[in-house]
């Protein structure tokens, strides 16, 4: 059985004066261009918390350093930022 594949959530995604709760911008440890992180376009990841799952699908890369766009099915809390995300399917 392979390795889970853990991200950390870096922020939202902010605008000029509003801030995307759904939205969160993720850093893997392994993706560092645009082309690997290219590949994880349209692949699940869960953020979990005691009973608490939350399920979001990767929709963009955001930069050039590997940092990715996902969102949320449910707006995700403030506590998750820094924390980890699975990387699912």
């Amino acid at each position: 059985m392979s390795q889970p594949v853990h991200g950390t959530i870096v922020n939202y995604r902010i605008g000029i004066r509003t801030q995307m709760p759904k939205e969160c911008l993720i850093q893997f440890a392994h993706e560092n261009s645009v082309s690997l992180a290219s590949q994880l376009i349209g692949r699940k990841v869960v953020w979990k918390k005691g009973k608490i799952r939350l399920i979001g699908k990767i929709v963009a890369f955001h930069g050039k350093k590997g940092v990715v766009r996902a969102k949320f099915r449910k707006g995700v809390p403030g506590q998750a930022l820094g924390t980890t995300v699975e990387l699912v399917g």
